[in-house]
């Protein structure tokens, strides 16, 4: 990218004045976005305006519009809510307040103006575009703005972003908001879990949605839920007869408890609603069920934004300060919006026209249409929760193949709901299914058992690994691997493990050579907290360990707080991947966070200390204005020589006099602790698609009446890419591996670093090479997205 480029960037919005409103239901994440268009709008040169109170402020004016400092967005990034305010405003679906509201951002000078809110909060913002031109006239006749005024205000560019807890904008796989609403429903699902079991009781939870099952139908296959209501897919007439049959086989296979979630707007197939009522009365007149319902209401719009939210809202924010500052008079509205982990724009409109015409397709009673129109994500959820929860595993395995599930590295959190979903939608296929207990080792020595259906039981929401695993590789085991291949007729293998799941998988393709018997299918899903694994975007386990180490940093800038100027140094994991570093740093509002792969910072000690020096002043800087603390992360084999004790000796003395220094290696808690919504989605989801491919893989290599693998493609890791979930052989990732650093030698989540340089205030060029263009969303639906 040429010094140009670099330049124009920072010279991007010289001039030009962008406003930033929340509007309509609040969503945690929303902060993180007005933080992230103020800072990254002020580094483009441009004035950023707030406007409190919504629309409301925006037809109110006077002090409802106030220009953003710097300071002012700080320390807003852990707050839920919206700290602007936000208010549902009848004023503005008038013409006349939308002509007072022209005014008032005519008079300003504002001709850019960023709407964080949903689908009717952008339907507005649309509407005051195409008006703008006859507002503007009709305010020059009245008299009430100059000629020049209207001149320099001639066209009005708006940018949405999607803030709204249900994720119900068709568009974007993930709407700002509802990974936080999940991580509160979950944290009460799991709650009542342990009550429910103690009791022996069935437990109807009914969650937000009035036109949207996405928080129901995802809660539902996290905590691996006996049935879900949603208002997109009714249930068959005769669901009652089917709920009570599915309700009494969990308790005959000893489960103690039952969970039905219930989206507030779920229907049946005539129309008519199914309320959490209708259903516990059934359970107890058919059943006779002690049962209960819990109404969780405002709760899921509550409390502290997850990791995934605070980075989608950053990341979305900066991506809608580029969009207004490149838009021209002809550029439709648009809306920022997230596929797979890429941030694009969309034509406002037609996501609004597909987000109607979904509810159109409910009324009508077309629910196969409106499930189409929600997009592949949603219809994936959907087949997974089916075959999970709705078909019994058949009773007799003839003809069946046998398959072993194991874990493989260190343990990180969701590979237990990854195991189960792989054995039972074993089971389901009629397959007979091993676990294989520490790994390859265990596989060597024959530590393997066959798994039953309710062996798996309530597994999803247990961290760690329930299987146990160890980061021994097979190649100096053949013998008795191939041995306990042949004793226990394995056909199929699942490695479910980080690295070492990886680089075990390439030593079994080479022993493949001198051992027939390693010629059998095998794939593995990542999981890790390191997300290191070749092939994949992201592994199961990581966005548990990235919340772990956000809620610690939270903790630890409100100790600071309250406290004299303090800078704390904060070591993660990762070996050397620097995802946990990085993405901590984002969603933790730290200054910097030193990584192995940036090279400038291990090269050479000159360009480190000057680094260094950078840092130090730039924090002697903050410490003279309001904010009295500063936040540092370091990956903990970012350098050998420059080690948390070293940049904390460094600090320590460059700080004397202005900030004292305090240091935090947060050690093995990043791999503990029970897995968030997105690893319990995300883990449930690969195992199921595991599985299924496996089926498919066995039977091809089917050849007199035995199994022989020998192909690439029968040894894969199955990762998600972009937008999609795809098998990818283990032999071609070889050329893409950094062995020595343990690392894929690219890594999409490098280019949010400059946002994070950005958002704490460096002088930094803001690479614009790789922005979002606009794209439409008929060709967006036809990607596959993973969560």
């Amino acid at each position: 990218m040429t010094h140009e480029e670099h330049h124009a960037a920072k010279t991007l919005g010289i001039g030009k004045a962008i406003a930033v409103l929340t509007s309509g239901g609040d969503a945690q994440g929303m902060n993180a976005a007005v933080r992230a268009v103020v800072r990254v709008g002020i580094f483009t040169g441009a004035r950023v305006f707030f406007v409190h109170e919504g629309y409301q402020g925006l037809v109110d004016g006077g002090d409802h519009i106030k220009e953003a400092t710097w300071e002012s967005v700080s320390m807003m990034l852990q707050l839920g809510g919206t700290v602007i305010g936000s208010a549902r405003c009848k004023d503005f679906r008038e013409r006349e307040g939308r002509l007072r509201a022209a005014y008032n951002l005519v008079k300003r000078g504002i001709t850019n103006l960023c709407v964080i809110g949903g689908d009717g909060s952008l339907t507005g913002a649309d509407t005051f575009r195409s008006e703008w031109s006859d507002l503007l006239s009709d305010l020059q006749k009245a008299g009430k703005i100059t000629d020049e005024e209207a001149t320099k205000s001639s066209y009005l560019n708006i940018v949405g972003l999607v803030g709204s807890i249900d994720n119900d904008f068709c568009g974007t796989d993930m709407t700002i908001g509802t990974d936080s609403a999940l991580h509160r429903i979950m944290e009460i699902v799991d709650a009542i879990t342990t009550t429910a079991q103690s009791h022996q009781r069935t437990f109807v939870l009914e969650v937000m949605g009035r036109h949207c099952g996405y928080l129901a139908l995802v809660t539902s296959l996290s905590c691996g839920a006996d049935w879900v209501f949603i208002p997109e897919c009714p249930p068959d007439d005769d669901w009652e007869e089917h709920l009570c049959r599915r309700l009494s086989e969990t308790r005959t296979r000893g489960s103690r408890l039952n969970i039905i979630i219930v989206a507030e707007g779920a229907i049946d197939k005539n129309g008519k609603p199914i309320t959490s009522e209708d259903i516990k009365n059934l359970v107890v007149k058919r059943l006779g069920y002690d049962t209960r319902v819990t109404v969780l209401g405002h709760v899921q719009r509550g409390g502290t934004p997850s990791a995934f939210d605070r980075i989608l809202g950053s990341r979305m924010g900066v991506e809608a300060v580029m969009a207004l500052l490149e838009g021209t008079p002809d550029t439709p509205a648009c809306v920022v919006s997230l596929s797979g982990n890429q941030a694009v724009r969309l034509p406002l409109m037609e996501c609004v026209q597909v987000t109607k015409d979904v509810t159109k397709a409910m009324d009508e009673k077309k629910f196969d249409e409106a499930l189409k129109l929600r997009g592949r994500s949603f219809m994936n959820n959907w087949e997974v929760y089916k075959l999970l929860a709705h078909v019994r595993p058949p009773v007799s395995k003839s003809g069946s193949h046998t398959v072993a599930v194991m874990n493989v590295g260190a343990p990180a959190a969701g590979m237990n709901a990854a195991v189960r979903s792989t054995v039972r939608i074993g089971l389901i296929q009629g397959n007979r299914v091993l676990v294989v207990h520490d790994g390859f080792e265990g596989l060597a020595k024959g530590q393997i058992e066959e798994a039953g259906w309710s062996y798996v039981g309530g597994w999803t929401g247990q961290g760690g690994s329930k299987l146990g695993t160890k980061r021994t590789l097979p190649k100096k085991s053949f013998e008795q691997i191939s041995a306990n291949i042949t004793k226990f007729n394995i056909q199929g293998l699942v490695i479910i493990g980080g690295f070492e799941a990886y680089t075990g998988g390439l030593e079994l393709m080479e022993g493949r050579k001198q051992f027939d018997e390693l010629c059998i299918p095998f794939v593995v899903i990542p999981a890790t907290v390191s997300n290191n694994v070749p092939g994949s975007d992201f592994s199961v386990g990581a966005d548990t360990a990235l919340n772990t180490i956000c809620t610690t940093c939270d903790r630890i800038k409100q100790s600071a707080a309250g406290t004299k100027r303090r800078v704390f140094i904060i070591e993660t994991m990762g070996g050397y991947c620097g995802y946990l570093a990085t993405m901590a740093g984002l969603a933790a509002g730290a200054d910097a966070a030193y990584i192995f792969e940036e090279p400038f910072t291990i090269r050479d000690l000159q360009d480190l200390l000057f680094h260094f020096q950078a840092n130090v002043e730039h924090l002697v800087q903050k410490m003279k204005t309001t904010v009295k603390r500063g936040l540092v992360l370091r990956n903990e084999k970012c350098n050998e020589n420059y080690t948390t004790d070293f940049i904390f000796n460094l600090y320590s003395e460059e700080g004397k006099g202005i900030f004292d220094s305090r240091k935090n290696v947060l050690g093995h808690m990043q791999q503990g602790g029970s897995p968030t919504p997105f690893d319990r989605n995300f883990a449930t989801k690969m195992g199921a698609k595991a599985m299924n491919w496996m089926s498919g893989k066995i039977k091809e290599s089917y050849r007199n009446g035995r199994i022989f693998a020998n192909t690439p493609d029968s040894g894969c890791v199955l990762g998600m890419r972009k937008r999609a979930l795809v098998f990818q052989p283990v032999a071609e990732l070889k050329d893409q591996t950094d062995f020595e650093h343990r690392i894929p030698k690219e890594q999409w989540w490098l280019k949010l670093r400059p946002i994070l340089k950005i958002l704490a205030k460096y002088e930094i060029d803001l690479d614009t090479s790789d922005h979002a263009h606009l794209e439409h969303i008929t060709r967006k639906r036809s990607g596959e997205a993973a969560v």
